[in-house]
């Protein structure tokens, strides 16, 4: 990835972008509640090995982006969204996607900006508040930073927490521990205010993208119903299982890749050529 920081809107933010094949689009990704630029590079650079370019940034207050100065919506992170790809010099349509927190910005962008959108990516994300609540005792651990910050606690509470592949696998957990940076400030609360209230589900059916909707199939923080959910409201929406947990895009990155990268590129929906069985 190429690594920047650029300033967009009055405010410095840290952006990575990598080089896609020639004629392809760049898919603008939004990362999951608390993730900095680390937490994709595997992500990115699995998608580059099929010839998907990538453009993401740590959202005001993670990573290497400066700290917001009051409470936001997704409706400004969508327009700033907006201002980095016009920073970028970025024209004409993208594809748009986001995993978790970031699924529900995926999908505000593409409700203020439909005609910027060619094709939809949602990983392991829901319609916001109207949704089927993950367990309790996942959520929970949600609230709190300490996951960033306390690798014995991350070791001790990841299997719960993400399902998958990290259940039992201490390894695979230390490894995903060193990837995370702990977000600045408040705003790691500011992210969860900006979702507070919002959903998607009223608009939905407006949204006219091909989209490809992935859950795992072991996800305590977003039960896969509510893929099925998502896949039912969009009218041109696809939903696949993955049988790993939360962290899926990062944890089975690899048999991610080809899936994603064969909806984006060759315009085909996962098991049109194959018959794998793998859409529902």
């Amino acid at each position: 990835m190429d690594v920047r920081t650029v300033a967009v809107a009055g405010r410095n933010l840290r952006v990575a972008t990598s080089q896609g094949s020639a004629g392809s689009l760049p898919l603008l990704f939004f990362n999951g509640i608390g993730a900095s630029l680390e937490l994709a590079r595997g992500f990115v650079d699995e998608m580059g090995r099929y010839g998907v370019g990538i453009v993401i940034f740590d959202v005001p207050g993670t990573g290497g982006s400066s700290a917001p100065s009051s409470p936001y919506r997704f409706s400004w992170l969508a327009e700033l969204a907006s201002e980095v790809l016009i920073c970028l010099g970025i024209e004409g349509q993208v594809d748009v996607g986001g995993v978790s927190w970031g699924g529900g910005l995926a999908q505000e962008f593409t409700h203020r900006y439909p005609g910027r959108v060619r094709r939809l990516l949602l990983a392991a994300t829901s319609a916001g508040a109207v949704s089927v609540p993950g367990r309790l005792s996942a959520l929970s651990k949600m609230l709190s930073v300490r996951r960033y910050v306390d690798r014995d606690y991350l070791a001790h509470i990841g299997g719960e927490l993400y399902g998958g592949k990290v259940r039992g696998n201490a390894k695979l957990l230390r490894q995903y521990g060193e990837l995370l940076r702990a977000p600045r400030g408040s705003g790691y609360y500011l992210q969860m205010l900006a979702g507070v209230g919002w959903t998607s589900a009223h608009w939905l059916h407006t949204l006219r993208q091909p989209t490809l909707v992935m859950m795992g199939t072991d996800d305590p923080i977003v039960p896969v119903a509510n893929g099925r959910l998502l896949a039912k409201l969009i009218p041109h929406a696809r939903l696949i299982t993955i049988a790993d947990g939360h962290l899926f895009l990062v944890t089975s990155a690899r048999e991610c890749a080809p899936i994603i990268s064969n909806f984006l590129i060759n315009q085909e929906w996962p098991g049109e050529r194959s018959g794998t069985g793998v859409a529902s």
